[in-house]
């Protein structure tokens, strides 16, 4: 066994021996901690900004709006309700157990390894920690290496924050990242590509420990002849090439109905250029690829695009010293291609045109559930068509991405795209085992007539019990 693995068997020890104490923790001790939290998430707010600028040159009002308000916006609403979510929920008792009462308790699930992505690591780290406290666990937290300067901030904000043997954060890459995942966790959230997370849930199972996958995928964005065009361009403009184009949720094709395709591209590429000016290489606002193998990843996807006849139809421009690529629309994507298959995770854009609603719902059932599905109508018949028809994590209706923004809604995948929820009252329950607990108050109960031996009498009562209650 190797020094850094004994550190890491030693790190999760001292917080495993450590957990009843955290584990019997009140709302009003819970939400001490939410508190100190946000003070800090404050305190170190131009840390953050200044990281993730080094990291890939993300914009002060960027991480305002996508990592410190979904922060800020989590604890807020955690704290608002989480005295009502730890209260043992009373359930109905059966006239058959007469004499008792039945109740869940929310406990923790315990010990839980958080692994979270690069693209948007404050928001995805923190949010999962708030969702784990609130539950009462105890947490080992490894953020993505590719965005390092933000991760060390992280691991300085949670050791100012949080007690060492109740929340560790673990730095290092993919070897540390498998090293953690020998270990005895009783729950393991990971967020990221579905390959890993399949490796992820491999580990998981040799300790039988749950998990919690969020892991994106190709989210569709349905555009038919009803929507307005304007609206609709300008939020898919934004959704899309917010943080480069690297959102899990990001809308990662566009079906245009072929009535109004011309109309809208134009009307997009305004939006884009509304947003990030005509030449984006300039612009304060548009961020880069986080490194040069992501960005080498999306310079293969478009160059294989192109080689089997796809057009480009605005953008295309790139620079390989920068990790910048322009906001890329294209058409005639062929089957064969990796971006026709591949998640594209970047600012590349295909657009295919389509008649008939069903055309589409079939394409999007043929290919793996997405995390989102995006529909853009005034046609209610469509709306339904596709909703009922098509499985995804989430939708939006005439917007993109927003869902996520709210703390009452459930945010998760579905088979391929992940599998569990987050946020509220969801991400609550998510990290916490429902715990079934039936009372007996009464001196004796009707079960009590109906023990061995049995008899004519008892098998009179066990019919009746049977056909009647």
């Amino acid at each position: 066994m190797d020094i850094k693995t004994q550190k890491l068997e030693s790190t999760f020890n001292s917080i495993l021996e450590n957990h009843p104490k955290i584990k019997n923790t009140t709302s009003k001790e819970r939400i001490i901690k939410l508190r100190k939290l946000k003070k800090n998430i404050f305190l170190y707010r131009d840390e953050i900004k200044k990281a993730l600028f080094k990291d890939f040159k993300k914009s002060s009002s960027d991480v305002d709006l996508t990592e410190i308000f979904p922060v800020i916006s989590e604890i807020k609403h955690n704290i608002r309700h989480l005295n009502k979510w730890m209260k043992d929920e009373i359930v109905p008792t059966p006239l058959t157990l007469l004499g008792s009462k039945s109740y869940i308790k929310h406990e923790p699930k315990g010990i839980i390894l958080i692994m979270t992505p690069w693209n948007f690591p404050i928001n995805l780290t923190f949010v999962s920690i708030i969702n784990a406290i609130s539950a009462g666990n105890s947490i080992i937290i490894k953020p993505s290496e590719i965005s390092e300067k933000t991760s060390i901030i992280i691991k300085k904000i949670v050791a100012n924050t949080f007690d060492k043997n109740e929340i560790k954060v673990i730095l290092g890459g993919t070897k540390t990242a498998q090293k953690l995942l020998k270990l005895k966790f009783n729950h393991i959230l990971f967020i990221g590509s579905p390959s890993i997370g399949k490796i992820v849930m491999q580990e998981a199972a040799k300790n039988l420990a749950s998990v919690t996958l969020e892991l994106g995928g190709k989210s569709p964005t349905i555009i038919d002849e009803k929507c307005n065009i304007n609206k609709a361009a300008k939020r898919i403009a934004w959704s899309k090439f917010l943080n480069n184009g690297q959102v899990c949720i990001a809308p990662d094709y566009l079906f245009v109905h072929n009535k109004i395709k011309e109309k809208f591209i134009k009307q997009l590429i305004l939006s884009i250029k509304d947003l990030y000016s005509n030449d984006p290489i300039k612009s304060d606002d548009y961020c880069r690829i986080v490194n040069k193998k992501h960005f080498n990843r999306l310079i293969n996807l478009l160059e294989d695009a192109k080689q089997l006849g796809s057009n480009i139809i605005y953008g295309g421009n790139i620079n390989e010293k920068e990790n910048f690529i322009e906001p890329t629309l294209l058409d005639n994507i062929s089957e064969k291609s990796k971006m026709y298959k591949e998640e594209i995770f970047g600012p590349l854009l295909p657009i295919f045109d389509f008649n008939k609603i069903e055309e589409v719902i079939e394409f999007i059932n043929k290919n793996e559930k997405p995390l989102a599905l995006y529909i853009f109508s005034k046609n209610n018949n469509n709306i339904k068509a596709i909703i009922n028809n098509t499985s995804s994590g989430g939708v939006c209706i005439n917007h993109s991405t927003l869902h996520y923004s709210n703390n009452n809604l459930p945010f998760g995948g579905i088979n391929n795209s992940g599998t569990g929820r987050c946020h509220g009252i969801y991400g609550f329950h998510e990290l916490s085992n429902k715990k079934s607990i039936l009372k007996q108050v009464l001196p004796s109960s009707p079960t009590d007539f109906l023990f061995p031996p049995y008899n004519n009498f008892k098998n009179k009562l066990i019919e009746f019990t049977i056909k009647w209650l």
